[in-house]
């Protein structure tokens, strides 16, 4: 199955289990099993700690053909892996084994103590596509917790392998999670998301503690590129710098593969996201990640001569000068069915839940470069694609555009308004349009769309407290500084022109620096 090169690799890693490690395994006569069963001869070939054994047919594990437990030797629990978990699920294969084998887990010592701490029996179940980059972080932390918990269950699933499953429970993007049974979430979400889900006392101590805070020099709001460079470059002056972030990281979590930031030929989104978050903590940088900032009340109005930021959550964080980078998401089409098909046929990543469509016919929204590279991308996987853009042509690069028409799998429909998505029985059966020269409307057939048309900047919680321009982007001078005094911003949320990773983060230093300038001049003395 590994070829020599993958076991030596293997083997450095697996040279870290200090305990006995024990793979259970269901497998069948399919080809899939046998796949399978050639993998973790070849892992307890490279490890002499690691053993493998059949499953009883009584063992809850078993019930799906090929799968196989991680677990220590006797114990009946651990993460379980229903599939081959090879592509960008092989890391997480790894880690378990590493993890379940002794090895300490990067992670928080409070974390671990909440995973220990929670009560209740919880049953995770993940589908994930091989494919996708945001399904390991999920398919990860729920391992993690598997292992800590006893009363944690947790099984990767191969959506591709089980289609039977997936139809049945209506999967229609990945990752997507069930918690005993019942549908938990979807999309990429960390182990702190997780148990701040299902551990509300967790939430109301972290919300206490936040509230208690000292005073910010600078609170930065956001912890994408913009917020990172932001975040280093105060934390450099020796000021006192916090980050309050949805989820560090930003949009580059959902970014696959990225070619074009100087000094780094070729990353991958969430490689590069851990990058950004390992340098800021390098510094002396508070970091509060999983917060929603839900107002800015700029110092005159807030009567302490501070800023004031407001969470969701209640808590409340004071600074004297604020760095808002909180770049942009996803736009959309706006049309009927597009919110009640989301995750059901409507989908926004082709990479993570192409793969779920393997087989049938899907639609890309969007002639620019986003939308033709889903295009070509998906029509490997599904039988056929029709990309329809607003435009008379597409807006793609030329190289892009010869490639999509190469494609015998694609139809491309230009000068088309996309005037709803259709569905039946709670997903996606097609699109209707109409052509902007005719008038003509036309319904296709289809089982899923992929929303590509750009993006909009995160700024409805700022309405009317800096200036804005009519699309939400909010304006800034040469140095970052918004309309109102001691506020500044930068990256992707910004008129700054170009929405690039590398922009974004030469926006977030230029804030910082303007936000120290600020600080310098308002204390001095008269």
């Amino acid at each position: 199955m590994l070829d020599d090169a993958a076991k030596a690799q293997l083997a450095s890693y697996l040279e870290r289990i200090s305990q006995p490690v024990e793979i259970v395994a269901s497998l069948d006569a399919s080809p899939a099993s046998g796949q399978l069963q050639e993998l973790l001869k070849d892992i307890a070939d490279v490890c002499p700690l690691v053993k493998v054994r059949a499953a009883r047919e009584d063992d809850p594990s078993s019930r799906r053909k090929p799968s196989f437990r991680v677990s220590r030797p006797g114990a009946e629990t651990g993460p379980c892996f229903a599939g081959l978990p090879m592509g960008h699920e092989f890391s997480s294969l790894v880690l378990a084994l590493l993890q379940t084998g002794g090895y300490p887990p990067k992670v928080a010592p409070e974390v671990l103590q909440q995973i220990h701490a929670l009560e209740g029996d919880f049953d995770f179940e993940v589908y994930v596509s091989l494919d996708c980059h945001n399904c390991p972080d999920v398919v990860q932390a729920l391992n993690l917790m598997a292992i800590q918990n006893p009363r944690v269950k947790m099984t990767m699933i191969d959506g591709a392998l089980f289609q039977d499953e997936v139809n049945a429970r209506e999967v229609m993007s990945v990752p997507t999670v069930f918690l005993n049974g019942a549908p938990f979430g979807q999309g990429r979400m960390t182990l702190e998301e997780v148990l701040a889900k299902i551990d509300k006392s967790g939430v109301a101590r972290e919300t206490r503690k936040i509230d208690e805070k000292p005073p910010f020099d600078v609170l930065i709001i956001g912890g994408g590129p913009a917020g990172a460079a932001a975040a280093v470059y105060a934390a450099r002056k020796g000021i006192r710098t916090g980050v309050v972030a949805q989820r560090f990281g930003g949009q580059v979590l959902d970014t696959l593969d990225i070619e074009n930031f100087i000094s780094v030929q070729r990353t991958q989104g969430p490689e590069f996201a851990r990058a950004l978050e390992e340098h800021v903590r390098a510094y002396d940088v508070d970091i509060m990640d999983l917060q929603n900032v839900k107002a800015l009340v700029p110092a005159p109005a807030s009567g302490n001569g501070l800023i004031e930021v407001q969470l969701e959550s209640g808590a409340s964080l004071r600074t004297k000068a604020a760095i808002v980078a909180t770049g942009a998401r996803w736009r959309n089409v706006n049309v009927p069915g597009e919110q009640a098909y989301r995750t059901k046929g409507v989908a926004y990543c082709p990479h993570c839940d192409g793969p779920l469509f393997k087989g049938k016919h899907v639609a890309v929204i969007g002639g620019g470069n986003s939308g033709v590279e889903a295009a070509i991308d998906l029509a490997g996987v599904v039988a056929h694609v029709t990309l329809i853009e607003f435009d008379p042509q597409l807006r793609a690069d030329a190289v892009l555009q010869r490639k999509l028409r190469s494609l015998s799998n694609v139809v491309i429909v230009t000068h088309a308004q996309t005037s709803e998505i259709t569905g039946d029985q709670g997903k996606v059966n097609g699109l209707t349009y109409k052509d902007r020269a005719s008038g003509e409307v036309t319904h296709i057939a289809l089982a899923g769309v992929f929303v590509q048309i750009g993006l909009v900047p995160n700024t409805d919680w700022l309405k009317g407290t800096v200036e804005l321009t009519r699309t939400g982007e909010i304006v800034v001078d040469a140095k970052g500084q918004t309309s109102v005094p001691g506020i500044f911003a930068g990256g992707d949320v910004t008129t700054s022109p170009y929405k690039q990773i590398i922009i974004a983060a030469g926006d977030g230093a230029k804030a910082a620096l303007g936000a120290f300038d600020y600080l310098v001049r308002t204390s001095a003395p008269a």
